[in-house]
This record gives C-alpha cells, sequence and structure tokens, in this order.
C-alpha cells in the first residue's frame, strides 16, 4: 500500500466535514426564507447572501409591501395524468398458467392453519409453530439412519485404539 503518513487522520477528516457542515448550516440560518412570486421574479441567487456581505444579525427587516395572494393549493388545477391501458402490453403468463398457480396457492393455504401460539404473534413464534410438524417429520425419516451411523463410526474408532 502507498504511504499512509502523507494522509489525514480519521478525526482530522470528520472534524472537517463538521465544519463545513456548521459553516454551511449558519449560512443556511442567517438567510430569511423567502416566496416565490407567481411571476417567478425572485431568483435564488438574490435571495442568498453572498459570503462577503456583512451578516449582522440585528439587522431588522421592514416590510412595506404587502406579498402576492397566490391561489390556494386546494383550488389549484392538475392536469390529468393518462392512465396506460392494460391491452397495451400482452400478459407475462397465460391465462392457464395463472390459474394453475392460484389453484396451487389455495390449496396450500388450505393446508396451513394459523397455530396458537404462546409466545405472540410473531413472525418467529409462527415459523416455529409451522416448522414443528415438518421437523418431527424429517427427524422421523432420516434420525434412526444417521444415529446407526454415527454410533457405528465411534464404535470402530474405539475398536481400531484398542
Amino acid at each position: 500500500m502507498g504511504d499512509m503518513s502523507n494522509e489525514p487522520s480519521m478525526e482530522e477528516i470528520l472534524s472537517s466535514i463538521k465544519r463545513i457542515i456548521a459553516e454551511d448550516s449558519d449560512v443556511a440560518l442567517s438567510v430569511p426564507r423567502t416566496r416565490r412570486s407567481v411571476a417567478g421574479s425572485m431568483t435564488m441567487e438574490r435571495a442568498v447572501p453572498s459570503r462577503t456581505e456583512s451578516s449582522d444579525e440585528s439587522e431588522v427587516l421592514e416590510l412595506t409591501e404587502a406579498a402576492p395572494v397566490e391561489e390556494p393549493i386546494k383550488d389549484r388545477r392538475v392536469p390529468d395524468i393518462q392512465q396506460p391501458e392494460a391491452s397495451q402490453k400482452p400478459p407475462l403468463v397465460s391465462d392457464a398458467t395463472l390459474n394453475a398457480s392460484r389453484s396451487s396457492i389455495a390449496a396450500l393455504s388450505a393446508l396451513v392453519i394459523k397455530p396458537e401460539i404462546t409466545g405472540g404473534d410473531t413472525l418467529e413464534g409462527l415459523v416455529r409453530e409451522m416448522l414443528k410438524p415438518m421437523l418431527a417429520d424429517w427427524l422421523d425419516q432420516r434420525l434412526p439412519d444417521v444415529v446407526e451411523r454415527l454410533v457405528a463410526q465411534e464404535i470402530s474408532r474405539i475398536t481400531a485404539r484398542g
């Protein structure tokens, strides 16, 4: 890797970031919030003071002109958005495939009965209760073979030593 001594430390980087954020927030706090007029005559450049201007916090602005009254948002007309027609794109799957998948899912959901859970209706509790019968079936099928194989390995290991 390169020479690490010329790179700034993590603390220097963090302090630099904090300083920049603090400077930006000071500028944002000193800028008065203004509304953009309907004609759009107010620009962002005029609203943000330059860094060379003095930021006298005791300066008070006098409002001599009334702000233009904008129409309420609820009265503004929103252009209608055209919805794409469903007939423009062919379906991704055929009707037969869709019906078959729906019937399979319906059959599966008919088999699943929400068990009584003592731990509440958490996802973990639901999964635990649903997996118990599946785990019992799996153990019934595979446990005798696993135990027999492991016992045989242990016996052959012990007899090979003696």
